[in-house]
């Protein structure tokens, strides 16, 4: 499948958060799930100033997409493990009666023939009313997400969401807002990446795109090589090739207040492996820089183990294993081809964005000074 853009300047993503039926109380509850080709995620939070304060978490990976490479429709037993999350996260949400939601699915339900029957079935099975949503859409959550993560320093910025079924790209160019309120400009996306013109300096969407391509997808498109080392070659290779058009890579910018944020669990993965931990710390990982050198060090390390000693590697983990690699090659093939040798790690994405804008949307956030 070729990767998706829109095609004229007012197909840009819109905000569509559903406008509140009842007006937002102090501390009020809000949910965000984020139904992917791997895993089944969700966060209950509530509004604490400018930000939000987790209450509660799930994340168990559910495979939703397997098999769907190959048959183009999402299996029996692939549907029967996710509504089995699902149900967990429905008792969560109303164990803390919460109210204010948004569950959302991507890649895998964008592309499954019987998709529509997976969402009624939810339905019916848990009373969850999932939602699949466009990739444009997924790439505005993502981009706001990483707000709080943009250098005062930066003029342009590549926000890249690594996932389970596709890859998401946003190009922003922040040179004409001044560098205290940069972080913010970002925030304001949440009403959509197509802005009505203003007064005020604004951060420009250059371009986006949404590469069908994720680390469950490129991993089932190489199945068939066996060498671990020629496999990940061509993963990363095959990925460079569907970013020819995109148009900051084509422009050739300057690296000069050039910044990338990188969200996914590749990313944080690949940063908690070059900080050495033992136990995952978010405190330690969401915010790193890291250099192209040291990503290619830590990834340097994981072919040298190969697949079976990163199988028994506890900083990979159990179920993440088998999508390293995959992951691996799409961080490669970026560092590869844009013009900066550092990437900043975001612990943070789909889930914190729909928070976000869900609260934007109800007003109940701060307005933000610097984030």
């Amino acid at each position: 499948m070729a990767p998706r853009r829109p095609r004229v300047p007012g197909a840009f993503p819109k905000p569509v958060e559903p406008t509140a039926t009842q007006t937002a109380e102090k501390g009020e509850l809000y949910a965000a799930l984020d139904l992917g080709t791997n895993s089944c995620r969700m966060l209950i939070a509530r509004p604490k100033g400018n930000q939000f304060q987790v209450v509660d978490s799930f994340s168990k990976a559910v495979q939703l997409g397997q098999g769907l490479e190959a048959s183009g429709r999402l299996s029996r037993q692939s549907m029967a493990r996710t509504v089995q999350a699902l149900q967990i996260c429905r008792r969560k949400i109303e164990s803390h009666g919460v109210r204010r939601m948004r569950l959302v699915a991507t890649e895998a339900c964008r592309r499954a023939g019987n998709a529509r029957d997976f969402i009624r079935f939810v339905r019916r099975e848990t009373g969850l009313p999932l939602e699949i949503i466009p990739p444009e859409e997924e790439a505005r959550l993502a981009v706001i997400s990483c707000a709080s993560l943009v250098s005062p320093r930066t003029e342009q910025l590549l926000v890249v969401d690594i996932g389970g079924g596709s890859t998401e790209l946003v190009w922003i160019d922040l040179s004409r807002v001044p560098p205290p309120d940069r972080a913010r400009a970002i925030m304001r996306l949440s009403g959509g990446f197509h802005q009505p013109e203003t007064a005020e300096p604004a951060a420009r969407v250059v371009d986006w795109i949404s590469v069908p391509l994720g680390v469950a997808t490129l991993k089932d498109q190489f199945g068939d090589v066996e060498d671990d080392a020629a496999r990940f070659a061509l993963m990363s290779w095959f990925f460079e090739e569907k970013l020819a058009d995109f148009t900051p890579y084509a422009s050739g910018c300057p690296q000069e207040g050039f910044q990338i944020i990188g969200t996914s669990g590749t990313v944080t993965t690949v940063a908690a492996c070059h900080l050495g931990l033992k136990r995952y710390d978010r405190t330690r990982v969401d915010g790193l820089t890291m250099s192209s050198g040291q990503i290619d060090a830590v990834i340097r390390n994981f072919l040298s183990l190969g697949p079976e000693g990163r199988r028994a590697d506890p900083r990979i983990g159990r179920d993440r294993h088998t999508l390293i690699m995959s992951g691996a090659a799409i961080l490669q093939a970026l560092m590869r081809v844009w013009p900066t040798d550092r990437m900043s790690v975001a612990d943070r994405g789909l889930r914190e964005g729909l928070l976000y804008a869900q609260m934007a949307a109800d007003g109940v956030l701060e307005e933000l000074g610097s984030i």
